[in-house]
C-alpha cells in the first residue's frame, strides 16, 4: 500500500481527522453508541495511505449519523475536551460536507454558537452583538466575507415583528410563529449553508448562559436588542432535542413571572 502523497491540503485534512478524533470518541463514551473505533486514528498514524484516510472518512460520516443533536448540544455545553481549533475542525467538518442534512443543519447552528461563546468576550454585553462584530469573530470559519442576508430570508422580518408584539413564550408558541420559522429554515435546503443565512442562529444562547444556566432560545422576554431579537428567533427555530412542551409552559411561566417582578 503506498502512502498518500504529501500536500499541504492532503497533510491539513489527516490533522484535522486526528483532532477532531478524541471528541468523538468521548461523545461515543458519553452516549454509549459503542461503535468500533478507526485502528489508524486511534494509533495516530502520521503518514497514512489513501485507504486510510478513506476509512477514516467513513467513519466520520457513520459517527456524524448515529450522534443526535441533542447529543452534540449537551456535550459541547458540558465538555471540558473542546478548544478553539476543534470547535473550527468540527465546523468545518460539518460545513464541507457534499450534502447536508436537516440534523447536519442543527448541528452547524449549536456549533457556530459554541464557537462564538469560546471566542468572544466572557463581559461582551447584549448591546454589543452587531452582525459585523459576529462577522468578525467567525471570519476564521467562512471562506466569504460576504454576510448580507439572502432574499429567501425576507419573510423572518414579518415574523419577528409578529414575535415583537408577543407578550411571553406562550404567546410565541401558540401564534405558531416559530414554527413558520422552522418552515423557512427547512425551505433553504441548501441555500441555507452561506454567512448571511447562517449568522442570525448566534449569539444569544451564549449571551443568556451567561446570565443563568438555560437556553435563550426559550425566553424570548428578557432579550431586547434588534439584533439580538433576531438572532433568538432564529436560534428557537432549530428542532435539537430541546425541551418538550410541557417543560416549554414550564419555562413560559417562569418568563411571565419575571415579566410580571419588572
Amino acid at each position: 500500500m503506498s502512502t498518500l502523497p504529501e500536500s499541504d491540503e492532503s497533510a491539513a485534512e489527516w490533522q484535522e481527522l486526528l483532532l477532531l478524533y478524541p471528541l468523538y470518541c468521548a461523545l461515543d463514551r458519553e452516549f454509549v453508541i459503542e461503535f468500533p473505533r478507526c485502528s489508524d486514528l486511534e494509533g495516530g498514524v502520521e503518514a497514512p495511505t489513501q485507504e486510510s484516510v478513506e476509512q477514516a472518512q467513513q467513519w466520520f460520516a457513520d459517527m456524524d449519523q448515529r450522534i443526535q443533536v441533542h447529543q452534540l448540544r449537551q456535550f459541547l455545553q458540558t465538555t471540558t475536551l473542546t478548544s478553539e481549533n476543534g470547535l473550527r475542525a468540527m465546523l468545518q467538518h460539518y460545513l464541507g460536507k457534499l450534502q447536508r442534512s436537516s440534523s447536519d443543519r442543527d448541528k452547524i447552528d449549536f456549533l457556530l454558537v459554541q464557537f462564538f461563546s469560546h471566542c468572544a468576550p466572557s463581559r461582551l454585553q447584549d448591546e454589543d452583538v452587531e452582525i459585523a462584530y459576529v462577522a468578525q469573530v467567525l471570519e476564521p470559519i467562512f471562506s466569504t466575507g460576504d454576510f448580507s442576508a439572502p432574499d429567501w430570508l425576507a419573510p423572518l422580518d414579518e415574523y419577528l415583528r409578529a414575535a415583537n408584539d408577543c407578550r411571553s413564550l406562550n404567546d410565541l408558541l401558540t401564534a405558531g410563529i416559530l414554527e413558520k420559522g422552522r418552515k423557512l429554515k427547512a425551505s433553504a435546503g441548501e441555500k441555507y449553508f452561506v454567512p448571511g443565512a447562517m449568522v442570525p442562529g448566534l449569539p444569544p444562547r451564549t449571551i443568556f448562559r451567561r446570565r443563568a444556566d438555560r437556553s435563550a432560545a426559550y425566553d424570548m422576554p428578557i432579550v431586547e436588542g434588534d439584533v439580538s431579537r433576531r438572532i433568538l428567533f432564529w436560534a428557537a427555530t432549530a428542532h435539537a432535542g430541546g425541551p418538550s412542551r410541557g417543560d416549554q409552559c414550564s419555562i413560559s411561566a417562569d418568563a411571565d413571572e419575571r415579566q410580571r417582578s419588572h
